[in-house]
């Protein structure tokens, strides 16, 4: 009963504060970029402190973020994670999929911030758009976020990454941190109802450029699970 009241008032009070950070950031695009900066931040912060204060639900990270323009490859539970990037990272460009740019307001808004749209079906000529803008963000110092697998996954389960990371890992030659995380072990996937307890992140040994694609991603792959 206690998780079924604090998951309806998270609700309520999460998605009703959204609306004020999503329009801040979908207006100050065309007037003030650090205004639109911050929005997309203290939405990302919003989602952290319900997730604490109402949820009951800890968030710890275990091992060490780097402090310099890396590619993040990070296991995808729940929302949770994709929210919480901002937070965790100073401006990341997260490479996510091309139907989330449609959405009203949020999708202009996620564009104009430095997300990256990645087209599954568009084969070559979409790996270089993604390329371009991938470029464009490491040259202004900000880290690179995938979530290799391409989807929500179900805690547990391990499926192969998707095709399009190692072809970025290659192309854009940074080193990648892999991530595991826990969080859908507390997020609703049918019921609705979110559970307390602590979602952990955890930080993998930093992986260098130029290694063959089977060696980067089987390496990236135990990482990322590191916590099933």
């Amino acid at each position: 009963m206690i998780a079924m009241i604090r998951s309806a008032l998270y609700i309520a009070i999460f998605y009703t504060g959204s609306v004020f950070f999503v329009a801040t950031a979908f207006f100050a695009q065309w007037f003030s970029i650090p205004l639109m900066q911050w929005a997309v931040r203290g939405w990302s912060r919003w989602q952290y402190a319900c997730y604490r204060r109402i949820l009951g639900i800890t968030i710890k990270i275990e091992g060490h973020l780097p402090h310099k323009p890396v590619l993040y490859a990070i296991k995808h539970e729940s929302m949770f994670e994709t929210i919480d990037m901002p937070r965790m990272f100073n401006k990341p460009a997260v490479v996510t999929k091309k139907e989330l740019f449609d959405i009203p307001f949020w999708g202009p808004a996620a564009r104009a911030y430095g997300m990256i749209p990645v087209d599954r079906n568009g084969g070559a000529t979409a790996l270089r758009a993604m390329l371009v803008l991938a470029k464009k963000m490491i040259a202004d110092g900000r880290p690179i976020v995938i979530f290799p697998e391409g989807t929500r996954v179900a805690p547990g389960s391990q499926p192969p990454l998707q095709s399009g990371f190692a072809g970025l890992y290659k192309l854009i030659n940074l080193p990648v941190v892999p991530i595991a995380v826990n969080s859908g072990t507390l997020s609703p996937r049918r019921t609705g109802i979110w559970k307390s307890g602590t979602i952990t992140y955890k930080v993998g040994e930093e992986l260098p450029t130029g290694l063959p694609r089977e060696d980067i991603e089987a390496r990236v792959h135990a990482a990322i699970n590191a916590l099933n």
